[in-house]
């Protein structure tokens, strides 16, 4: 499909005395300046699932998530600028004023269909298309929660092609397991290090692997094993949860480097590679790439 200009990445080196001292080279890999409104991973989990909708002639988008869910604005986005109609599926009743996310969604156009818990867990674990064009007409174009489907892989495996060096270790915050499926299969030698912002995200590894080995399946690809892990205790208190610890270290980097983080995504993952690196994790004389996928609403 004709996509609209979109700006590079942008590669800025983190430039600390915690890196310094213990020989390493961090790097900040800015996705999140791609486009204002389809900018950070979501670019690239939705661009071959744009191209599919688009394929098979489906008019409406419809997908599912939280009322913090990036994936929900990037949907939203993506509607307004390819003229899709959208259809948003929000987990939890509806609080006015509508937060940063859903009002954007709103401005956008996208419908806000709102469901408690429950019906809204029974109704994610309906992934067949029949079902969805039963329920909402023939011409949409069904996106799971987070996007995370072998398109979304597909769109992911290209994440660091524009990068100018190529890392020990990539680093991204992590609500389902696309992104990361995306960039294990797609890198030849880092080692790949996901951060869950959800408390027990360790469900996030087989979900990662299942969406790896449907991809292996569906393209008809060898399968390779994955070199990726899960550094689980940065989620700062679940989704959407944060503390003064991370409040702190947002105001921090802010300062320093006049990037504002998200505290739901990017700024869990950076604060824990500082963490990290603090604790020796990195060997010494390693270059460390951390995603920056979320801009600050």
């Amino acid at each position: 499909m004709n996509h609209l200009p979109f700006n590079k990445p942008q590669l800025l080196q983190l430039e600390e005395k915690i890196f310094e001292d213990n020989y390493l080279e961090v790097f900040l890999y800015r996705l999140d300046v791609i486009h204002e409104n389809l900018g950070g991973n979501k670019y690239f989990k939705l661009k071959y699932n744009l191209e599919q909708a688009k394929k098979l002639e489906k008019n409406t988008l419809i997908t599912l998530g939280g009322a913090y869910s990036n994936h929900i604005f990037a949907t939203a986005s993506a509607g307004k600028i390819y003229n899709f109609k959208t259809i948003g599926i929000i987990r939890g009743e509806e609080n006015l004023p509508l937060n940063p996310t859903l009002a954007h969604a709103h401005t956008q156009g996208m419908e806000l269909i709102y469901l408690n818990r429950t019906d809204f867990r029974n109704l994610k674990s309906q992934d067949s298309e029949n079902y969805w064009q039963e329920k909402f007409g023939e011409n949409v174009y069904f996106l799971p929660e987070g996007g995370a489907n072998i398109w979304a892989v597909k769109g992911c495996t290209e994440i660091m092609n524009d990068c100018e060096i190529n890392p020990d270790f990539i680093c991204l915050a992590c609500g389902t397991g696309g992104t990361l499926a995306g960039l294990s299969i797609g890198s030849k030698t880092s080692k790949i290090i996901g951060f869950p912002v959800l408390k027990g995200g360790e469900f996030i590894e087989n979900d990662c692997l299942a969406l790896a080995n449907q991809y292996f399946s569906y393209f008809d690809i060898s399968p390779k094993k994955l070199n990726f892990e899960l550094q689980t205790d940065y989620h700062f208190g679940g989704y959407a949860k944060t503390n003064s610890t991370l409040k702190d270290f947002i105001h921090f980097f802010d300062d320093k480097y006049r990037i504002k983080l998200d505290e739901v995504y990017t700024a869990k993952c950076i604060s824990g590679v500082y963490d990290l690196a603090s604790k020796k994790y990195f060997p010494p004389k390693t270059k460390i790439v951390i995603l920056h996928t979320q801009r600050m609403l």
